[in-house]
């Protein structure tokens, strides 16, 4: 082992002691090196908090208990399961991914990181996570904390904007793994929970981490300067008005396309705005209650929403008629709604009910 070699091992080795007697040990899924289980919360945690994917990994078990059952059950209950845990894609890779799994690897994961990542919706992070959990490949992930972790420890300076930065701390990322046998587990793990816990993007808690000696950050004494990266997203808004019909106690929904914000999930039908949506109305049983305008804030995007309420009588011609300008549209019942895939701010609204 030549001295850069022993350095390497020695850095891992402090991070693997670190997490086995300070790092996270309680979570659900580092009970089990079931792929299915760890590919799920991997998926869920993904820019989400481990807080709130609690909950949802527990009534997706209970639901799906294995990759047959989420493979076997259609997209709308597993959209209606992910409703409010937000980034919808990632539900409809997952199911993607479990029809995958069952049509094409006959029911069982893969066991190694490059057969991982040709699976829907697992990127070469997620499908290392994977393999070094369940297979104990030695294979190094590289998600938001972990570069947080890197950049600060070896003062990685580079701009992880530009593709080329990246994939030079991709290639550190590797170097620094332990030698074969020496607990990649332990280490992925302590990554993970050193980014979560202590190397923060605020306010790092320094003195606590088992690598403070060696990071150059510290030294500096500019930890929040890592790591770097320069290009934002461009913050858009929109404005909709939406339709909140109702006829008894049934709810007139519609069903976004494939592509999009919200794709494939129910909502209410969507105007431009209020007073093309009164004009419309007008044509009709005449104008709707306008609810006041909030504001639900996406990645990349602040929708602008306001809810103009009307209540058809039972019976109404116009729950048949101009309704079929929406081929997707459907009547729920209120004790169906939770059968369907809303966004969370419709939910929100539609279980409030009028004020």
């Amino acid at each position: 082992m030549s001295r850069d070699d022993a350095a390497t091992a020695a850095l891992a080795r402090r991070l693997i002691d670190w997490q086995r007697q300070h790092g996270r040990h309680t979570l659900p899924w580092q009970q089990t090196r079931d792929p299915y289980r760890v590919w799920l919360s991997e998926i869920m945690l993904q820019q989400t908090q481990v807080s709130t994917v609690l909950g949802y990994y527990d009534r997706f078990l209970t639901r799906f208990p294995d990759v047959q059952a989420l493979a076997a059950a259609p997209l709308d209950e597993v959209l209606a399961l992910w409703a409010g845990l937000g980034y919808y894609s990632r539900a409809r890779n997952l199911h993607r991914c479990a029809q995958a799994v069952v049509q094409d690897w006959g029911g069982a994961f893969p066991s190694t990181a490059a057969q991982l990542a040709t699976l829907p919706g697992i990127g070469r992070s997620t499908s290392a996570a994977v393999a070094a959990f369940c297979f104990g490949e030695r294979v190094a992930i590289l998600d938001g904390n972990v570069k947080r972790v890197l950049s600060r420890v070896l003062g990685f300076g580079e701009d992880l904007a530009q593709t080329a930065a990246e994939r030079r701390l991709w290639d550190i990322a590797e170097a620094q793994l332990p030698p074969a046998g020496e607990g990649v587990e332990a280490y992925t793990q302590g990554l993970m929970d050193l980014g979560a816990t202590v190397c923060t993007p605020r306010q790092p808690s320094c003195l606590l981490c088992p690598w403070q000696d060696l990071c150059v950050a510290r030294r500096e004494g500019r930890p929040e300067a890592y790591p770097v990266k320069t290009r934002k997203l461009k913050r858009g808004r929109r404005s909709h008005a939406l339709l909140w019909l109702t006829q008894g106690d049934a709810v007139f929904l519609v069903q976004k396309p494939a592509t999009g914000v919200w794709a494939g999930l129910w909502t209410l039908p969507e105007f431009d705005d209020v007073d093309s949506l009164q004009a419309w109305l007008a044509e009709g049983p005449g104008p709707g209650e306008v609810g006041a305008t909030f504001t639900h804030v996406l990645t990349h995007l602040d929708l602008a929403l306001t809810p103009v309420r009307r209540a058809l009588p039972v019976d109404s011609p116009l729950a048949q008629g101009p309704l079929l300008r929406w081929p997707t549209g459907r009547w729920v019942p209120r004790a169906a709604l939770a059968e369907h895939g809303l966004p969370a701010p419709v939910r929100k609204l539609l279980d409030a009910g009028p004020t």
